[in-house]
């Protein structure tokens, strides 16, 4: 049995803004377009916060996360910076999206175009306990960082 999916309610803040749709049946990201009143170019190097003219209201114990789209970042180096991006389930502002250029050339945005991916996900608060560093759980890996799996 599959439970229902959550109901994300969503405003248009401008009249052209699109409204994000899962482009095929098995997405799980909704693609968001750039709502900007004329073309921006992003620079390599570059990053800027693009505008979505949309807001959502997310159910209690729900995320959206903000992600790159596979194509941008394969074929032009632009990716979301803060990957993923956190929507909040209290946060009624409008969503935009922080791109980043890493790419050799500039990148050019249009009203419209899909810049970035947003998967509604469950994010439960988590309760903490304060415990000793000695007393938490040995495991394999222990305290090895970055890189300590290999290649």
């Amino acid at each position: 049995m599959t439970a229902a999916p959550p109901i994300v309610q969503i405003a248009r803040l401008r009249p052209t803004a699109r409204l994000p749709i899962y482009a095929t049946e098995g997405a799980a990201g909704l693609d968001l377009s750039a709502c900007i009143d004329e073309d921006l170019e992003l620079a390599p190097g570059v990053f800027a916060a693009i505008p979505t003219g949309l807001a959502i209201a997310l159910p209690k114990g729900f995320e959206a996360q903000i992600r790159p789209r596979s194509g941008l970042a394969a074929r032009h180096g632009v990716t979301v910076l803060n990957s993923p991006g956190t929507i909040d389930s209290d946060y009624r502002g409008e969503i935009k999206v922080l791109l980043i250029n890493h790419g050799p050339e500039p990148f050019r945005i249009a009203h419209g175009e899909r810049i970035a991916q947003m998967v509604i996900a469950h994010a439960p608060q988590a309760a903490l306990r304060e415990v000793l560093f000695e007393s938490l759980d040995e495991t394999e890996r222990g305290e090895g960082g970055f890189g300590s799996t290999g290649r």
